[in-house]
């Protein structure tokens, strides 16, 4: 089976947000939620700088002109090594206190792992993950700068691929976006393949190439037939080309994929437009009520409601 090379630096998890609006997914290292994982991370961390010598350090000005990061020499191969593992450490624990929101403190450890080794890829990809998640339009400007260095400093690394796509298309640079889930979505091995497939078939919704969308969404479903954004995505294009069978046979998948879960009021207006296609009263009008009962003010019970005062009217 082929690997990503990455996939061997960190294990990557999903931020996911399921069914029911667009966002995107972007990947960070999977470390552990324990104050004891911490504190085993920081005490290797302080072993390792027992037996490293002094060195002196040299502002890092390729990145960005006023960047505070220190970067340390590499006299030796054993150093650069034991500098990239205090790196990967850092960048590590940065993803734990991006996750808690903790970005003050996320970033003091980034700037520790870029004054390890200065050509560590993942760092620069968490910096930009850091300054987007903080939102502004200054970090924002900056963040474009980190996931660049990132894929400069390993074209290969497919995880700063994925989410240099989801801050393009936070952007509304959808054309960008898409080039880069492309390239996640095409690298075997990648354990955020999947995601990044249906990151590509939403930024084509973006841009209202359906077909192109359609096509990402079933290359997920290839890799994975679990893909529940897939799903619901597909029900909804094939429900526009009136391909009601296909629709069904994939709702009820989806339907079985959530169980347990609770059922969305996307998915509620899902089964309203293919009971409406079939004219399946009993079942449009249990789901109608369902939708209206427990969800009252979504977007969804609007546009039933809209329906239901007009029901020749396409649904929009």
């Amino acid at each position: 089976m082929m690997t990503s090379k990455n996939s061997c630096q960190n294990k990557y998890q999903s931020v996911c947000f399921l069914t029911d609006k667009p966002w995107m997914t972007a990947t960070l290292p999977v470390v552990a939620q324990t104050a004891a994982t911490s504190k085993r991370l920081l005490l290797g961390i302080a072993m390792v700088g027992l037996f490293l010598t002094g060195c002196q350090s040299t502002p890092t000005d390729d990145l960005l002109g006023d960047t505070p990061y220190q970067t340390s020499t590499r006299p030796s191969n054993d150093r650069n090594l034991d500098q990239q593992e205090i790196a990967r450490v850092r960048t590590s624990l940065a993803a734990q206190y991006i996750r808690k929101n903790e970005l003050d403190t996320a970033q003091r450890q980034l700037e520790k792992a870029f004054a390890a080794d200065s050509r560590y890829a993942p760092a620069y990809d968490m910096m930009g993950v850091l300054l987007q998640q903080e939102g502004s339009r200054i970090n924002l400007q900056k963040a474009d700068q980190y996931f660049k260095k990132a894929i400069a400093l390993d074209k290969d690394f497919e995880q700063a691929h994925n989410n240099y796509g989801v801050y393009l298309s936070q952007m509304k640079r959808y054309k960008e976006a898409a080039e880069q889930f492309e390239i996640a979505g095409a690298a075997l091995g990648y354990e955020g393949r999947i995601g990044a497939l249906e990151n590509l078939g939403r930024t084509y919704l973006q841009m209202g190439d359906r077909t192109a969308a359609a096509k990402a969404f079933l290359r997920a479903l290839d890799g994975n037939r679990n893909s529940i954004i897939a799903h619901i995505e597909l029900v909804d294009l094939l429900l526009e080309q009136q391909r009601v069978a296909q629709a069904q046979k994939l709702y009820d998948e989806t339907l079985i994929l959530v169980q347990g879960q609770g059922i969305s009021p996307r998915l509620l207006l899902q089964g309203i437009k293919l009971a409406a296609a079939q004219n399946n009263i009993t079942t449009r009008q249990q789901l109608a009520q369902q939708l209206l009962s427990a969800y009252p003010l979504s977007d969804e019970a609007k546009q039933l409601k809209t329906w239901l005062n007009n029901p020749e009217a396409p649904w929009k």
